[in-house]
């Protein structure tokens, strides 16, 4: 039997987006055994996949990681993380490694210069590709998302819309006065989905439309709010993970882009129903991207790619849905 360890630490939307290779690498393998190399904090994300036969879970002591890394034998790591960190887990393991081309440098070239030499492929399309010599390939029946035995929170509203207000860089997020538009056209109502650090948001926004608006930042885990996401009847989010859970469960997407383009290859991903998901973006701004990743506030000091996005587009596209 072969065994294989998977990493990747971290976060949200990244792990999600690994789920179409533990899927197909599982099923198109015979007799393989798949770990998988996950932060303990987001331990929930995969410990209910069909596909992953142990997971592995590490908060601290990265000596004992590799000493039981070491133990468990593996014939092959496939370093969907690639950074530093597992670099070093990957060269101490001394086994037949695969990994994938980040583009970061074409990434910086987007973002220093506006020089557009990114691939038009989907992250996981290159995650295939680089795993093409083990005969796997994308069987394109999109993202995986298991939520077990948790039961779905009991909501005020039956019916309803999903808002995902946040994100891990507020570069990524519209400001809640924008929030409060999009909703106000809106014809159905809404439930607020965030950390516990989108409370306040939340709360800001709810006291605007008390009536239309159930403020669920930091009241459910990960996978509560996935359900809720699940059960909506359309969601609206930025450039993070419950858009891609959204689109793991192949939901109405309007995804909202603003220091960050899809163009990096992270846009939500569900082959065959692309009709679902509606991108919302302010293009032809001399400054986007700024960042790969984001930042704590705009660089540029106007935040025009926000301030400047649509609501009447984002709300005739959920309507619309």
């Amino acid at each position: 039997m072969k065994k294989i360890l998977i990493i990747r630490f971290s976060s949200i939307g990244d792990i999600v987006l690994t789920s179409p290779v533990v899927r197909c690498v599982k099923q198109q393998i015979t007799g393989v055994e798949v770990h998988f190399l996950i932060k303990k904090s987001f331990k929930s994300l995969i410990e209910f996949n069909p596909h992953i036969d142990k997971g592995i879970y590490f908060d601290k002591g990265f000596s004992e990681l590799l000493k039981l890394l070491k133990n468990e034998k593996y014939d092959l790591v496939i370093d969907l993380h690639k950074s530093l960190r597992s670099r070093i887990i990957t060269s101490a393991l001394g086994v037949k490694t695969i990994t994938f081309n980040k583009l970061n440098y074409e990434k910086w070239l987007m973002v220093k210069f506006k020089k557009n030499r990114l691939s038009d492929k989907h992250i996981i399309d290159r995650y295939f590709d680089a795993i093409y010599r083990l005969d796997v390939i994308n069987d394109s029946k999109g993202l995986d998302f298991f939520t077990g035995d948790v039961v779905t929170p009991v909501l005020p509203f039956g019916s309803y819309f999903a808002i995902a207000i946040g994100a891990k860089h507020e570069t990524k997020k519209l400001p809640a006065g924008k929030i409060v538009d999009i909703i106000g056209l809106l014809n159905e109502n809404v439930v607020l989905l965030g950390g516990e650090e989108d409370i306040q948001l939340g709360e800001i926004i709810r006291t605007k439309i008390p009536e239309k608006v159930f403020n669920g930042c930091g009241k459910y885990s990960i996978l509560q709010s996935a359900l809720i996401v699940k059960n909506s009847i359309s969601v609206i989010a930025h450039d993070t993970g419950l858009m891609h859970i959204a689109a793991a469960f192949r939901k109405r997407i309007i995804s909202v882009w603003g220091n960050t383009i899809p163009e990096f290859g992270m846009f939500p991903y569900m082959p065959g129903n692309e009709s679902n998901s509606i991108i919302s973006e302010v293009k032809n701004l001399y400054c986007r991207p700024c960042s790969k990743i984001g930042f704590p506030k705009c660089p540029e000091k106007h935040f025009r790619c926000m301030y400047e996005q649509n609501e009447q587009f984002i709300a005739d596209a959920a309507n619309n849905f």
